[in-house]
C-alpha cells in the first residue's frame, strides 16, 4: 500500500477515535451539568421554552467544547485527551459552582424565572472558563 494511504487511513482513524470521545465527552458533560444544577434545564428549555435556561446551558456546552477542543489539539494520545476531558469537565462544572455559591447566589432562581441577564452572565463564565481551560491545556 502506498505509505501516504496508509498514513491517510491511521489519521482518518485518529480522528474517529478522538472525535468519537470527544463527542461522548459532550453527551456525559451535558448529563453531569444537568445533574449538578438544582434546577431542570431540559423541563425550563423543552417544555417552558425558558431562555435563561438555554442561554446558561447553551454556554455550558459551548465551554466545555472549547476546552475539549484544547485538550484534542495538545494530547499526546487518546488516554491522555480523555484525561484532560476530565479535567475540562471537572473545571467547568466548578464555574457553575462559583457563579452559584459566590457571584450569583440566586442565579437558580433568577434562570426559573427566566432571567435573561443571568443565563447570559452563566454562559459568559462558562465559555470564559473553557477558554481560559484550553490555553492552559499544554506542555
Amino acid at each position: 500500500m502506498d505509505p501516504q494511504v496508509q498514513d491517510l487511513l491511521i489519521s482518518v482513524g485518529n480522528f474517529g477515535g478522538y472525535f468519537g470521545l470527544a463527542l461522548l465527552f459532550v453527551v456525559v458533560f451535558t448529563f453531569v451539568y444537568s445533574f449538578i444544577t438544582p434546577h431542570d434545564e431540559w423541563k425550563l428549555i423543552k417544555s417552558e421554552q425558558n431562555t435563561a435556561a438555554s442561554i446558561g446551558l447553551g454556554g455550558a456546552i459551548i465551554g466545555f467544547s472549547i476546552a475539549l477542543g484544547g485538550a484534542a489539539s495538545n494530547s499526546v494520545s487518546i488516554v491522555d485527551f480523555a484525561i484532560w476531558g476530565l479535567i475540562a469537565l471537572v473545571a467547568q462544572s466548578l464555574a457553575f459552582a462559583v457563579v452559584r455559591f459566590i457571584f450569583m447566589p440566586k442565579i437558580v432562581a433568577r434562570i426559573i424565572a427566566n432571567e435573561v441577564s443571568a443565563g447570559i452572565i452563566l454562559a459568559s463564565v462558562s465559555v470564559s472558563v473553557g477558554v481560559l481551560n484550553s490555553a492552559c491545556m499544554t506542555y
